[in-house]
């Protein structure tokens, strides 16, 4: 079979199957398939695929017409101009998460030395992106799934930033003995039980449910951090969280006992990120 027409099959049948961006996953599931880049199937459509790529490729969107990510078959996602190996263990980075990168950087680099934990670390996608932008800064990350903590320790060791980041199994900040942080940061489940027909079906159905959804409410993984993160910052220190506009007036309402508290939108409007500092006293 030749490219093109392979390519234009998977995009029928992606089209049929939904789930949105048919021709994008494609032509993913294909250069990931040749270890290729998209210019190259460009470059070459009228070149014959073998018996054994025809093989992989079919597999490859049969995964995804079922709703499997693209991100769990090819095992790799992009977050902060990184690439971060992903499994079904952890939830798939999301550009929406780099909003908490952008709201603490300007302040981190204000610091001289930057002490900081991120907090149900997951792919470790927040810590190493911040282990990049602020060499000098001590660096902790918690998360609760031994899975998940694996796939956080590879992605430092593939970036080189491994001796930078202390990793600690635990539920959020329980045992963590480090206190005199300046941020502590999460991207914690926020997703209420009753609002489950409104996520996307191959999130509910492939990524991780506890990384997803909290409880009830959506808010119960946020009340219990809040005191836990009050107890580890250091007077001015700062809590930031990715959170959903369904929830934000509820967040900012735990936090009112803090200074500062300031809500971020994405690029949707949508309130994305919180931001609130213990009080000096």
């Amino acid at each position: 079979m030749l490219l093109k027409d392979a390519l234009a099959s998977a995009i029928e049948r992606l089209t049929v199957a939904g789930g949105g961006s048919p021709r994008m996953n494609a032509e993913l599931l294909l250069m990931f398939t040749l270890v290729c880049d998209r210019a190259y199937l460009f470059a070459h459509p009228e070149r014959q695929l073998t018996d054994e790529e025809q093989s992989r490729y079919g597999q490859f969107i049969a995964e995804r017409a079922r709703g499997v990510p693209a991100q769990y078959i090819t095992g790799h996602q992009e977050f902060w101009g990184m690439d971060f190996i992903v499994s079904p263990a952890v939830l798939i980075p999301r550009p929406e998460t780099e909003h908490l990168i952008e709201v603490v950087l300007p302040v981190a680099r204000e610091l001289k030395r930057v002490r900081l934990v991120d907090v149900g670390t997951g792919s470790g996608c927040i810590a190493i992106a911040l282990a990049k932008e602020l060499p000098a800064a001590e660096i902790h990350a918690t998360e609760i799934s031994a899975p998940a903590l694996e796939i956080a320790r590879a992605n430092a060791a593939r970036h080189q930033l491994a001796r930078r980041i202390h990793f600690h199994q635990t539920d959020l900040l329980q045992g963590l003995e480090t206190e005199g942080l300046d941020f502590v940061l999460s991207n914690p489940p926020y997703v209420g039980e009753s609002e489950e027909d409104a996520v996307q079906l191959e999130v509910r159905k492939f990524e991780p449910r506890d990384a997803v959804f909290a409880g009830p409410t959506g808010l119960e993984v946020i009340e219990r951090l809040i005191p836990e993160a009050r107890v580890v910052l250091r007077p001015g220190g700062r809590l930031s969280m990715e959170i959903s506009g369904t929830i934000a007036a509820a967040v900012k309402a735990l936090l009112n006992d803090w200074e500062r508290v300031q809500i971020t939108n994405d690029l949707q409007g949508i309130p994305r990120v919180v931001v609130a500092e213990k009080p000096a006293q």
